[in-house]
């Protein structure tokens, strides 16, 4: 094939490789994606119907290239039968084909994203009669927890609420008394949250094996990217699927292995060869990304981990050009004005464009200064990990609203909009109602509609009500009459008077303008979408529904801007100039990895937080292709007072000689020998790093 030409000899031997299970371990920049896409390219050239290929990774956004890249390769007619997508896309296909084998009523069901299942926390610890202020996203957190080990709720209360993993803590009670409460609060809403979507498929395959079977005929050769990323009902999936054809390629990297603390389990891919016995693998260990000095960097610190990995030595096909330069800063604002200066001067070189260009830290709240100091330069920038589009209140209350008018039975979309803004539907009105719709045998909505019929409904809120009935009422009928979802939007819009209340509700005039914008930048996604013939309402509501899985670190458009990101938010990113900030002990490695485990395994064997810490600052420095800047901070802001920093460790076991070091100085000078044997005695205490010389 034309497509697979130019391979290296690894390369071409994961393509190659016809049936039976494979592991590609791919190093950082070793050309994985066109790897996959090819493989796939072979696999229809060999006469695989396209049918029977299944393709995972874990974003749109990359599910979205991968099939991009492979409809080059094959052409359109080719690959249209092709299933790419993320696992969580493919669990909710497999859910909706099957819906009528879960038992609910009509074989319909509502995805409830993150806002929505902490509603139903607050609901059920009111229920258990909870007064303490629990942190209802670390329940929930633990409630994910559990459902991704195929814990009950019966079996975590035997349990103590203690979940491998996991820290004993004052919250292992408490999500013992919410679990079952969850489950069946979600049961009675019809709805299923983000880990229902692969963890009920592992439970329906098991139960009804005949369900399993057809998937199994179906999806003859399987496709994992980032395989290091996977849970445990990701590898239950995969396993119940290919246990019996073993036609399974993953494709992954241990060493970037960075997201245990949201469930991923790096032993799913050291024990792929247990897992599935005889597999074929290949290691890619040629980076085509970096130039040689950052790959020397990035290898010798990742060469002292002590964690179990599979052994790599990657080896860089790029001439060393530019140094790897570490900064000392003396204090936190002098390493934000470097580094925005650093920036301006090479924008203004023309060397490099604002998009070619990244600023990495460790934790969001090291982003502000930053920020301030590309401001005061008029340095466009676009921060990723901040809070996203879709999860801003304004433009979820306006989904809400769209959702009612498409499916009415979303009891949260409901509960969300029927007293914003203000109608007079109040948390007593609201209870009398849903008491009504349940004596009745009737949804909530339902009540809504003949609200003037429930007992003790004050007149207020009955006529609330009715407005509302009316206004949901005549988009439907725009819908009806062929009107696209942008112009029923914007009618919402305006009949709830919705710009008004943001006007009355926000702090400020400016405030009031940015929200705004928001509505308007949705608006504008569905007139995008009228504009290509996707107005209608089920294609709005299939559009409503895949909203709902956006996965962490899609952004919704790129335009010519420096990224601010944390490291975690990189991951799968390049730019030929990267700065890494903040590389000071208690940042990288952050102060809770030191005491942490990462996941529960037996000694000896285990991966610490630490040691993910040590694979989060690989990943980091591998996003730089050609000019890499490591900079720390001697005195930085700790816990609200100014504090004297030590150097990362990560930073420490740098060879001097492999590095060009610089000093940035602000009022103070930098004494540089004082700062060396303040921080080796610091070091030596918290492991015997010694400094280089």
């Amino acid at each position: 094939m034309s497509a697979a030409s130019g391979l290296n000899p690894s390369q071409q031997q994961a393509v190659e490789h016809d049936t039976g299970p494979l592991l590609v371990l791919a190093g950082a920049g070793s050309g994985k994606t066109r790897v996959v896409t090819t493989r796939i390219a072979r696999l229809l050239d060999r006469g695989v119907l396209a049918r029977s290929i299944l393709a995972m990774t874990f974003t749109n956004k990359a599910a979205g290239e991968m099939l991009e890249r492979v409809t080059k390769l094959v052409g359109e007619r080719n690959a249209k039968d092709l299933t790419v997508g993320t696992f969580h896309r493919f669990g909710l296909g497999v859910l909706r084909t099957e819906a009528r084998s879960l038992g609910f009523r009509g074989a319909k069901f509502t995805i409830f994203d993150q806002a929505d299942c902490t509603g139903v926390i607050r609901e059920a610890l009111r229920e258990v009669r909870s007064s303490k202020g629990y942190d209802v996203g670390a329940i929930l957190a633990r409630i994910s927890a559990a459902k991704n080990e195929f814990i009950e709720p019966d079996e975590l209360e035997r349990r103590g609420g203690r979940i491998r993993g996991t820290e004993s803590s004052e919250y292992d009670e408490i999500t013992a008394l919410v679990y079952p409460k969850y489950v069946s609060m979600m049961r009675g809403f019809q709805a299923f949250d983000f880990d229902d979507l692969l963890c009920e498929v592992v439970r329906l395959w098991r139960r009804r094996p005949e369900i399993l079977q057809k998937y199994r005929e179906r999806y003859r050769y399987v496709i994992v990217d980032e395989y290091q990323d996977t849970n445990h009902a990701q590898l239950e999936l995969v396993r119940l699927l290919c246990e019996e054809h073993r036609n399974v390629c993953v494709v992954g990297d241990d060493d970037q292995s960075i997201y245990a603390w949201r469930g991923a389990d790096v032993r799913n891919i050291l024990d792929f060869e247990r897992h599935f016995p005889g597999a074929k693998v290949v290691k890619l260990q040629e980076n085509y990304r970096s130039n040689a000095k950052v790959l020397a960097v990035a290898s010798v610190v990742l060469e002292k981990s002590g964690a179990r990995r599979h052994p790599k030595t990657i080896v860089a096909t790029r001439a060393a050009s530019s140094p790897v330069e570490v900064v000392v800063c003396s204090d936190a604002d002098v390493e934000a004005r470097f580094v925005g200066r650093t920036i301006d001067e090479i924008l203004r070189s023309g060397r490099s464009r604002p998009k070619d260009i990244a600023i990495l830290y460790r934790s969001n709240l090291q982003a502000p200064d930053i920020e301030a100091s590309l401001k005061e330069r008029a340095i466009p920038h676009v921060l990723i990990g901040g809070q996203k589009f879709f999860e801003r209140k304004e433009v979820k209350d306006l989904l809400a609203y769209l959702k009612v008018v498409l499916d009415p039975n979303d009891e949260i979309a409901v509960r969300r909009i029927v007293n914003y803004p203000a109608r007079g539907v109040g948390e007593v009105a609201l209870d009398r109602l849903g008491s009504f719709a349940t004596a009745h045998g009737i949804t909530l909505w339902r009540a809504i509609e003949r609200a003037i019929e429930v007992p003790e409904l004050p007149r207020g809120a009955a006529e609330g009500c009715a407005d509302l009935v009316r206004v949901m009422g005549q988009a439907k009928a725009s819908f009806v009459s062929g009107d696209p979802a942008s112009a029923v939007a914007r009618a919402l819009c305006d009949a709830i008077a919705l710009k008004q209340d943001l006007q009355a509700a926000s702090s400020s005039n400016a405030a009031a303008t940015r929200r705004w914008n928001n509505v308007e930048g949705l608006l504008n996604v569905f007139q995008k979408r009228a504009d290509r013939g996707l107005g209608g309402p089920k294609d709005t509501l299939d559009f409503l529904r895949v909203l709902a899985l956006r996965e962490d670190g899609e952004e919704d458009g790129q335009r010519d801007a420096v990224t601010l990101t944390t490291m975690h938010g990189a991951k799968g990113l390049e730019f030929d100039n990267v700065f890494v900030v903040g590389l000071e002990e208690g940042l990288l490695p952050h102060l809770r990895s030191q005491t942490e485990r990462a996941t529960d395994l037996p000694l000896g064997e285990h991966a610490s937080s630490l040691e993910e810490e040590r694979r989060l600052f690989y990943v980091a420095v591998t996003r730089a292709k050609e000019k890499l800047y490591l900079c720390r901070a001697e005195v930085r802001a700790f816990r609200g007072k100014l504090t004297q920093r030590v150097p990362s460790r990560f930073l420490v076991e740098i060879p001097s000689d492999m590095v060009e070091v610089r000093e940035e100085k602000g009022g103070q000078q930098v004494d540089v020998e004082s700062m060396r044997s303040g921080a080796a005695g610091l070091l030596a205490a918290l492991g015997g790093f010694g400094l280089p010389k």
